[in-house]
């Protein structure tokens, strides 16, 4: 069996915020630009700032970092960077389907208008697909249009989200502050969502318990959960027995995949270590789990990196990676038979390396 080698394999990705992967380099570049001061002013400084504040274990001082990406990401060509950037870095990293996921409302502290927003990024994804395309690669990349939790506009950016549906949006998402603003504080954002039929996403999990779980799925009808690791909590495990509450095994029966960020549950203290993520025992009692990056500058990470992490700290093996990124791509938030081209695509590279694959063609 040939060696294995990560870097090198196909990879999805249906978490990553667009405003957490940065290039520091472009950040400070930006912010000499516009005037805003950074707490470094050289790249390498800058990265093991953002990692180290990253690295406090609170959501809350995690989620601070972001002001200085957002700071930067106030203008159209900005914004077109920024996208161009992430997803020839992930290109480079070897994805070829990815979503990325950012707020909109966020981006309007110059004046631009929601829709200029989406265009912006919408300019840039193409330039990136296009420069991957002319060194050999390709990757398609879609957008999440994400609203923050703790604001009011959840309507007006799921009509944005639809209104772009067919301009590079896949999908929906709220993001945020998690304990204290459930996503079942407007009702009427999922139910037009779902009378549109835009696929939805959902944090849930992470910094809250098994209830916002519980409150995505049956109140936002959410598809997928971001993160989703405090499920653990609803499973009993003891004598060689596992016993579900009901939130859990509505989870596993019915294949609701958990968009699973390894590195970044660890630093936000969703997880107390690689080793001991809950990834590991809900893959062994299979549940629908997939690797991701979350944010890839403050988590200092990459697919490949979340990827190795977990066969070196976790004892993941090929057959795992493989049916952590098959699970991936056949919960995309694109057709079916892109789908089935992008399993058949990955089946094919993972194949000289697993012991057995016919488990995984179901």
């Amino acid at each position: 069996m040939p060696v294995l080698d990560i870097g090198s394999l196909p990879k999805v990705l249906l978490h990553d915020h667009l405003d957490g992967g940065l290039r520091p380099s472009t950040i400070i570049e930006l912010a000499h630009e516009i005037g805003h001061e950074l707490p470094a002013g050289e790249p390498a400084g800058l990265a093991a700032w953002f990692e180290e504040a990253a690295n406090s274990g609170s959501l809350v001082r995690y989620l601070e970092t972001f002001e200085h990406t957002i700071a930067v990401m106030q203008a159209p060509a900005a914004l077109s960077r920024v996208a161009r950037e992430a997803v020839e870095d992930l290109s480079a990293d070897g994805v070829i389907y990815a979503e990325l996921r950012w707020a909109p409302e966020q981006h309007q502290r110059r004046g631009l208008s929601l829709d200029a927003t989406v265009a912006a990024v919408q300019e840039g994804i193409e330039h990136g697909v296009a420069a991957a395309a002319r060194r050999g690669h390709t990757i398609l990349v879609n957008q999440i249009i994400t609203a923050m939790r703790h604001a009011d506009r959840w309507q007006e950016i799921a009509e944005l989200a639809v209104a772009n549906r067919d301009a590079g949006v896949a999908g929906f998402d709220i993001a945020g502050a998690e304990a204290g603003y459930p996503a079942d504080r407007f009702p009427e954002v999922w139910q037009y969502l779902a009378d549109e039929s835009l696929p939805v996403t959902i944090h849930a999990g992470e910094a809250d318990g098994v209830t916002s779980v519980a409150s995505a799925i049956h109140r936002g009808h959410a598809l997928r959960i971001g993160h989703g690791v405090r499920i653990r909590d609803d499973i009993s495990v003891g004598d060689g027995v596992s016993t579900y509450g009901r939130t859990a095994a509505w989870i596993r029966d019915w294949r609701i995949p958990l968009e699973v960020c390894p590195s970044s549950n660890v630093q936000t203290g969703a997880a107390p270590s690689i080793s001991a993520h809950p990834i590991s025992l809900l893959r062994d009692h299979d549940f629908a789990v997939t690797i991701n990056t979350d944010n890839r500058l403050m988590s200092a990470t990459s697919m490949t990196r979340e990827m190795e992490l977990l066969v070196r700290e976790a004892g993941w093996t090929p057959d795992d990676l493989l049916g952590a990124t098959l699970t991936a791509a056949r919960n995309a938030f694109i057709p079916h038979d892109a789908r089935r081209q992008l399993t058949e695509t990955i089946l094919a590279a993972f194949r000289p390396h697993i012991a057995d694959n016919r488990r995984h063609t179901s």
